[in-house]
């Protein structure tokens, strides 16, 4: 294949020209990309090439927005992100955008219309959480549309997407988690929610936790993957954690270590009484079948009828993970140790998420600069 430079020339008018050939239902085509600087038109033709050299060829030039969000989806996300991202980007897509933008061609589709359409979601009760949602789904696809030469800019550039507000955090007090843990005795899960306060693992990362993660000898674990939702009717799945944060190593404390000795016991005892019929796939959290714990049997079934035995008020599954790093950050454990534990992908989402627990900050820094200045 000829390198991107022998491909591009300048125009009488003073652009750049890219010109490269596509494999279309047709027949070869050649197409251009087009732009004031050159090194724009070099990166544009590498990746118009590498599009073409994939089968992704978008030959409508006045596609509607419907139409072209569908070949987006197919040729671009499908494949190249999680099962569930895509699930979501597609119903996102045809809930919130198609009916009131599909029709549009998408040469016209302006920020006028986008931001109009999220000012309408919002009004009609959509969170801002998940218009914005739609928001990152937008901007992605006609970044693509740009590349491809179907538009000459991103109108998301110019509109202002709603932020949401973060959601208020219940972390259980050193006292409430006690409680917590101490309900959890005789509990078939008990070592799931030991677990989770002890280390901070997300849902998904218990429920698709494997023996084969885990070193009882040394008291540690690996995380490598969770259990997520997918677009088949709703339907868990495995799958590998998002980002190189998330995969992470953790050591285990003793109480931890003993929880999931006794656990193993118990799972040996239901595969022996199950048989056949045990569905085994190496989990460590199941049910009794061998099968994977659905959420949100977990949430209703489980860890809403724990937080009663114990006598606390209802949370969110996720504020054991905010149980965790609070207790550590209040005894004074350094935020980078807390980060690493919790698989946050930088120091900084971590401070931004619980520097109001970090006890006598401001005391510390008055009394470190008198200590300078003295």
């Amino acid at each position: 294949m000829p390198a991107t430079g022998d491909r591009i020339t300048k125009r009488k008018d003073g652009l750049f020209q890219g010109m490269y050939t596509a494999q279309t239902p047709d027949g070869p085509k050649r197409k251009y990309v087009y732009g004031r600087k050159y090194k724009d038109v070099e990166r544009r033709l590498a990746e118009a090439m590498g599009d073409a050299a994939r089968g992704i060829v978008v030959d409508d030039k006045n596609p509607t927005v419907s139409e072209y969000l569908d070949r987006f989806l197919e040729d671009v996300q499908h494949g190249s992100v999680r099962e569930s991202t895509y699930s979501r980007d597609k119903y996102l897509i045809t809930n919130h955008v198609k009916p009131t933008l599909g029709r549009v061609k998408l040469k016209n589709l302006s920020a006028m219309h986008l931001q109009r359409l999220y000012r309408e979601k919002q009004d009609a009760g959509l969170s801002a959480s998940t218009v914005q949602k739609v928001h990152h789904i937008l901007h992605k696809a006609l970044a693509q549309a740009v590349r491809w030469d179907l538009i000459a800019r991103n109108p998301t550039d110019n509109v202002k997407a709603p932020t949401p507000t973060p959601k208020e955090m219940h972390p259980l007090s050193a006292e409430e988690a006690s409680m917590l843990l101490e309900a959890t005795q005789g509990d078939r899960l008990k070592a799931l929610y030991v677990l989770a306060v002890t280390t901070g693992m997300r849902r998904g990362e218990l429920l698709g936790l494997k023996w084969s993660d885990i070193d009882l000898e040394y008291g540690r674990l690996s995380i490598r993957r969770a259990l997520t939702r997918t677009g088949n009717g709703g339907r868990s799945a495995l799958a590998e954690t998002k980002t190189r944060g998330s995969r992470r190593t953790v050591n285990l404390t003793q109480r931890a270590v003993g929880a999931l000795r006794s656990h193993l016991e118990r799972q040996l005892a239901e595969i022996e009484a199950a048989g056949d019929l045990y569905g085994d796939e190496g989990l460590v959290f199941t049910t009794e079948a061998g099968t994977p714990i659905n959420p949100s049997n977990l949430r209703q079934r489980s860890f809403a009828p724990l937080l009663k035995r114990a006598g606390l008020p209802h949370i969110r599954f996720h504020d054991l993970r905010h149980t965790c790093a609070t207790l550590l950050l209040s005894k004074g454990v350094h935020p980078k140790f807390v980060q690493e534990l919790l698989g946050h992908a930088t120091i900084a989402i971590t401070l931004d998420t619980y520097s109001h627990v970090m006890p006598g900050m401001g005391d510390h820094t008055a009394r470190a600069m008198e200590d300078v200045l003295s």
